[in-house]
């Protein structure tokens, strides 16, 4: 395997990970009052969730449109599955000495399928668009303005995931319908500042990619 394949795995698995791992965690809120000015409150599954965006962004930088689509489709695979082991393990009877009931076990996961099929239909969506503008900037600019390529497409993208998973889960009652906006805008409003505090590391994967890929070819 040569090192450009296995930047490319890594990236794919990394980003699979971060898909599922959100997935599960999604409902515990929390209160993060990480600016002087404004506390956020969000789904801790959307903490690490602009990461995929990064990652996506990285390979259609030095993989392209084809498969860059690949990972976002694997992850979806991945996530699925997932969701259809736990909708199987949540049939299943505890034991009477089991440190967790049936109760238990389906109030944590059992509007998982509910909130996967909202997740995986915004996730797809997001991250296809993401990828497409992504390009298009990239050829837009000539190559040029790694920053805004990156930044514009997924500040575009991470809107039109939060507002379908969110709205998603109010519409099925998993969260408060009379949220809806306060949630999206909190969400969306961390994810972009994390998205944007992000623009250095950025910079450094590509570069560091382009020296392992150009120590590859030399």
């Amino acid at each position: 395997m040569t090192r450009s394949e296995k930047i490319y795995t890594s990236l794919c698995v990394i980003f699979s990970i971060l898909i599922v791992v959100n997935n599960l965690i999604y409902q515990k809120f929390v209160t993060l009052p990480i600016l002087p000015f404004h506390t956020f409150e969000l789904s801790i599954g959307a903490i690490l969730y602009p990461l995929t965006f990064l990652l996506s962004d990285l390979i259609a930088e030095f993989y392209g449109k084809e498969q860059a689509t690949f990972c976002v489709r694997f992850a979806m695979t991945m996530n699925i599955m997932v969701a259809i082991i736990i909708w199987g393990m949540d049939h299943l009877q505890a034991t009477s000495w089991s440190k967790i009931s049936n109760d238990e076990f389906h109030k944590m996961f059992g509007a998982y399928s509910v909130a996967f099929t909202g997740s995986v239909l915004a996730c797809y969506i997001a991250q296809l668009v993401d990828i497409r503008i992504y390009l298009w900037i990239k050829k837009l600019t000539n190559n040029k303005w790694l920053w805004l390529r990156n930044n514009g497409s997924t500040a575009i993208s991470l809107f039109v995931d939060t507002s379908i998973v969110i709205g998603f889960m109010c519409f099925f009652d998993i969260l408060p319908f009379e949220r809806i906006i306060p949630l999206i805008l909190n969400s969306y409003s961390f994810k972009l500042f994390f998205t944007l505090c992000n623009t250095p590391l950025f910079y450094l994967y590509v570069w560091i990619i382009r020296k392992v890929l150009k120590s590859e070819s030399s």
